[in-house]
């Protein structure tokens, strides 16, 4: 991959589009991991403003710390940067003090790492709204069109996608290139949904190397037949996340009325 030439591409694709949709920049939710830092570089790149921020909720002191460590550094190289925190917790606490809960412990837990995503989307869109820029997504090529990775209407809720043609590996190569802060890029990835330690690892079963591997064997035509042992198992959790989270990267489906029933 060609770094510089990728990055140039992506923030003319960026300007170009803000350019055509008359807005007034970007905003960007920031994690402190690799993809939001990555999306919030590229973004500032343009010239364009750039609002980000943040948005805990129960959040790990190592993840703010880094989200607010990529964020200064931004704010002193680009002077079109600039940040806020919306510190959800509460709000989060409201919610699920409000909702009613089932006996299923591993639901609930689900449902509520949901609940976060799609509150901080919420506010995006908001502050989006207040100042009409465009929500800038942060998912990478795996994440969004491999295994699904992400959560519908939270932080796959987003006006455009960057860096969502890129696997993993190659947003690593460009946050080398941007010089993102080296916290962020040895930090293990984490949606950080859960108020706990566990990475995306733990939650998948595989690393993003060993999906990138799967999703280009599938490209291929190739089946789990075709591998043994460890090569076998990946594929198989890249086959089974891909097949279950189809209804998040297929269109939406809608019920056609035949015109004889009009």
């Amino acid at each position: 991959m060609n770094t510089e030439k990728v990055v140039e591409h992506i923030v003319t694709w960026l300007k170009d589009y803000a350019t055509k949709a008359n807005v007034n920049g970007f905003v960007v939710g920031i994690s402190g991991g690799i993809d939001s830092a990555v999306t919030s570089t590229l973004c500032a790149k343009t010239g364009f403003p750039v609002l980000c921020v943040e948005m805990p909720i129960h959040q790990a002191e190592n993840q703010v710390s880094r989200g607010r460590e990529h964020i200064t550094n931004l704010k002193n190289t680009f002077k079109n940067v600039n940040s806020t925190e919306v510190n959800l917790t509460a709000t989060f606490d409201n919610f699920k003090n409000a909702v009613p809960v089932v006996e299923n412990e591993a639901t609930v837990a689900m449902s509520l790492a949901n609940t976060r995503a799609r509150l901080r989307m919420s506010t995006l869109y908001y502050l989006a709204g207040l100042h009409g820029f465009l929500v800038a997504g942060t998912g990478n090529k795996v994440e969004d069109f491999g295994v699904g990775f992400y959560t519908k209407y939270g932080d796959g809720g987003v006006d455009l996608s960057p860096i969502a043609d890129l696997m993993k590996s190659e947003v690593y190569k460009i946050a080398a290139y941007l010089n993102v802060p080296n916290s962020i890029q040895v930090a293990q990835p984490t949606d950080g949904l859960f108020g706990d330690s566990r990475t995306d690892e733990d939650q998948i079963g595989a690393s993003y190397d060993e999906l990138e591997w799967a999703m280009n064997q599938a490209d291929k035509g190739k089946k789990a037949t075709d591998f043994s042992g460890r090569e076998k198992t990946v594929f198989e959790i890249y086959a089974q996340r891909n097949r279950a989270n189809k209804h998040k990267m297929d269109p939406i489906p809608v019920c056609i009325i035949p015109s004889s029933l009009k």
